[in-house]
């Protein structure tokens, strides 16, 4: 994801998979304790489900949209965490196997977890 992106910037955006479907709106943005870079987006998947979490690493910001390189039944399929809480670094790490990437750094994910830029209720 372009880096010069203000996190808080993409809350209220609205977010499409691969092939142009919509997955919904981007609730939260979590940033890495260590780092403060944005690496996870919470997308409200409909009115009365829950949030999904995308990675924005190989996402992009396209016309006011965010872009997940992903098919939409993979990211509603994502594990489920709630939203509003940090996320540990074994959540991180189940992110990081469901969607097949590779982990950032020799060490990671890190010891400290990922805190939340809020959404609606920040």
């Amino acid at each position: 994801m372009q880096s010069d992106i203000d996190p808080q910037s993409l809350i209220g955006r609205k977010a499409f998979d691969r092939h142009g479907a919509r997955i919904g709106t981007v609730d939260e943005v979590y940033l890495d304790d260590a780092t403060g870079e944005p690496e996870w987006a919470a997308v409200r998947t409909g009115l009365f489900s829950r949030d999904a979490f995308v990675p924005l690493e190989p996402s992009e910001v396209v016309d006011d949209t965010l872009r997940v390189p992903y098919e939409r039944a993979l990211i509603k399929d994502a594990p489920d965490f709630g939203v509003g809480r940090h996320l540990s670094p074994e959540q991180e790490l189940q992110l990081y196997h469901h969607y097949g990437l590779a982990l950032p750094a020799p060490d990671a994910p890190s010891d400290e977890g990922l805190g939340t830029v809020n959404g609606a209720n920040g």
